[in-house]
């Protein structure tokens, strides 16, 4: 325990050697360029050190005290602009350490559906290996640390391209191998229908083919992990069949099929439900529909959009609450008009607005959406404020949840100093109305990455008020 402390400092099985550290016995030594720390702890937890060089940026540690979101256990962090070393487990001793504004810590945030970010678009012809890592960029910024890149219906010359491009990427780039969890391919084998196939290109919607896909997985490196398609197809169970053989999940999405089309895709494999409510007609008798169908099949997990504008706030409670928190998962559909202001635009897709209020349409109308602008954090923010979800529910919604999709877990238990982590904070109005959910730092693979947002310093203040930091 720190003396001078208002929190126990409690035995810490993750910490990472600093640089160039020597000890031996209970003393340890500690040179690094630009600095000089002899720190001496003794077996009765006496605790102290003498800095005689002043530290350089790059070897200036920090620390900050978080709080697990599934748990609600403290920790400190101690980093330094590059990397973490430690977390230490915190216990409190001090009621008004729980008044101070919490820094919250979860895994690194995963994303099933991304099109594009900022000008960047998966399915755009001329696409490039750049293209890619700005758009890793962007979403390290957003605290998304896993996503599934999304290439949409386009001809075939278009959509072999954006296979290879990423495919590309990946093995130039350690970083972007690390974080592309897996392609989704969102078409060309959807519903031709206005409504259903969106902002999808009409004359390249078309039924599924075997061979053709097989082609896309060659470009791909074999990295292709989903596949969205419409049931409506006399093809669609037997390539559904084939797929899922292959290890490619099936899921069903910008389809006009009816229900008995929808359970034969099911007995085929297909075990998701893309942006479930979205890519749909504008109208539709009130029962049976495709909409029902798939909420009621427990077999198929349901993606969504909750950025506020695809689905509304009661639409997004009842779909939660039919499917069970255990059988959704989020996903931004964020495409290459994220970030980008108010105005119209030429994309993949076609001509699409960006309005004032955020929303993303098929150019010259208001009713049909073409993907999303906004990020994770606003569909996490808009599941608790929504559809009544706890902070842990909606974290799940947007970690645990589509990673068993996947089949992939989290190693979130151990806290392990290279694991990927995103680092947020809730913020509350004057009523204590959640407000907004802000991502203040990213860690991928143990490097520290603070986001564009500002320091919140009125944290790291408070603080300081309540323990000394190390």
């Amino acid at each position: 325990m720190d003396v001078n402390s208002k929190t126990i400092l409690l035995a810490n099985p993750n910490t990472r050697k600093k640089p160039n550290p020597i000890g031996f016995g209970f003393f340890r030594w500690q040179i690094d360029p630009g600095m000089l720390s002899c720190v001496i702890i003794s077996h009765l937890g006496i605790f102290f050190s003498h800095r005689l060089l002043k530290k350089s940026p790059m070897t200036q540690y920090q620390s900050m005290t978080v709080t697990r979101f599934d748990t609600g256990n403290f920790f400190m962090i101690e980093h330094n602009a590059e990397e973490i070393f430690s977390f230490m487990p915190v216990a409190p001793n001090n009621e008004s350490f729980y008044d101070v504004p919490r820094l919250w810590l979860s895994p690194g945030w995963v994303d099933l559906q991304v099109n594009g970010y900022a000008g960047h678009d998966f399915t755009d012809p001329n696409v490039s290996v750049e293209d890619i890592l700005a758009i890793c960029d962007c979403m390290l910024n957003d605290g998304v640390t896993s996503f599934c890149p999304t290439v949409t219906t386009q001809g075939n010359e278009v959509i072999l391209h954006s296979m290879e491009t990423i495919d590309a990427a990946c093995r130039q780039s350690s970083l972007v191998e690390s974080m592309i969890a897996g392609i989704h391919l969102e078409g060309p084998y959807i519903s031709a229908e206005d409504g259903p196939r969106g902002a999808h290109p009409r004359p390249h919607c078309r039924t599924p083919d075997w061979e053709e896909f097989c082609k896309f997985q060659e470009a791909a490196g074999g990295r292709i992990k989903i596949v969205t398609l419409s049931p409506e197809y006399n093809d669609a169970p037997a390539f559904t069949r084939q797929a899922v053989e292959s290890g490619v999940i099936v899921s069903i999405g910008h389809t006009a099929a009816s229900g008995e089309q929808i359970r034969a895709v099911a007995d085929a494999g297909a075990t998701m439900s893309t942006h479930l409510g979205n890519g749909a007609h504008g109208q539709l008798r009130r029962h049976p529909n495709y909409l029902w169908d798939q909420l009621a099949d427990d077999r198929l997990i349901g993606g969504l959009i909750a950025d506020g504008h695809h689905l509304p706030p009661e639409v997004l409670k009842v779909f939660v609450r039919a499917k069970g928190v255990e059988r959704i998962f989020l996903v931004s559909d964020i495409t290459s008009m994220a970030g980008m202001p108010a105005g119209k635009y030429d994309t993949s897709l076609g001509a699409v607005e960006v309005l004032e209020d955020g929303r993303l349409v098929v150019a010259g109308q208001r009713q049909f959406l073409a993907g999303a602008a906004l990020p994770m954090n606003i569909g996490i923010l808009n599941l608790m404020r929504y559809a009544g979800l706890s902070l842990q529910e909606a974290i799940d919604a947007a970690t645990i949840n589509p990673l068993m999709q996947l089949k992939q877990a989290t190693n979130f238990d151990e806290l392990p100093l290279d694991g990927d982590y995103c680092l947020f904070q809730c913020i509350h109005d004057e009523d204590q109305q959640l407000k907004e959910v802000r991502v203040v730092a990213t860690i991928k693979g143990g490097k520290f990455r603070p986001t564009n947002y500002e320091t919140p310093s009125d944290i790291l203040e408070a603080q300081k008020k309540l323990y000394k930091p190390f």
